[in-house]
């Protein structure tokens, strides 16, 4: 699921998440927007049962996928499209 919330100027605050155990193990959103780096916005355990990781954002289309353990790719069906290439948010 992706939260978006407008902040002064022209940022995004995008609060990417998924549920707590799915997948199992740490999970990172890597995308256009940090060069793909795995860890660099890694999921947080909350005490909801979600684990998140916000990032401000400027104008611009954005690619990214989440990576789990293992090297297991997961996308947001929540995203403004799905295609072969990942997800797609346009802000």
């Amino acid at each position: 699921m992706i939260k978006r919330n407008k902040l002064f100027g022209n940022q995004t605050r995008v609060t990417f998440c998924l549920p707590r155990d799915v997948p199992p193990g740490p999970v990172s959103v890597v995308g256009s927007f940090n060069g793909w780096q795995p860890g660099r916005h890694e999921l947080v355990a909350r005490r909801d049962g979600t684990r998140t990781v916000t990032v401000k954002l400027p104008p611009g289309e954005y690619r990214f996928r989440y990576l789990g353990t293992g090297g297991v790719w997961l996308d947001d069906e929540s995203a403004d499209q799905v295609d072969d290439r990942g997800c797609l948010l346009r802000l």
